[in-house]
């Protein structure tokens, strides 16, 4: 069974940092689109980092130059390091991956950021 295991959220203070990991268990992150998004209540599910297949990343406008996503193949996980983080970073944030047109999910990890 494919699962996505996200971990590090947490309660950090305004301006601090925080690295979520991602363990993508049987999605072999070489080769998939790996993605993270973030959901604030009562908001939409926003894409808020992605990396191909190939390396290639990209960042939502409202996060870059403070968030970097990267990968480690050989221990098969994705990671969004988080800094200068701002309360508008509260979110539940979601580990995804598309491989072959299939979308995979992990459950989510909170993130709050008190002001």
């Amino acid at each position: 069974q494919v699962q996505l295991v996200e971990s590090g959220g947490g309660l950090v203070q305004t301006g601090g940092s925080l690295r979520l990991s991602c363990a993508a268990g049987r999605v072999p992150v070489i080769i998939a689109d790996m993605d993270w998004y973030r959901q604030a209540p009562g908001a939409e599910r926003e894409l808020v980092a992605a990396i191909s297949s190939g390396g290639a990343t990209t960042y939502v406008d409202a996060v870059k130059g403070r968030f970097t996503i990267s990968r480690d193949t050989a221990k098969n996980a994705v990671y969004l390091q988080m800094n200068t983080l701002k309360p508008d970073d509260t979110a539940t944030y979601y580990c995804h991956a598309r491989m072959r047109n299939i979308d995979y999910w992990g459950q989510g990890t909170q993130v709050t950021v008190s002001s």
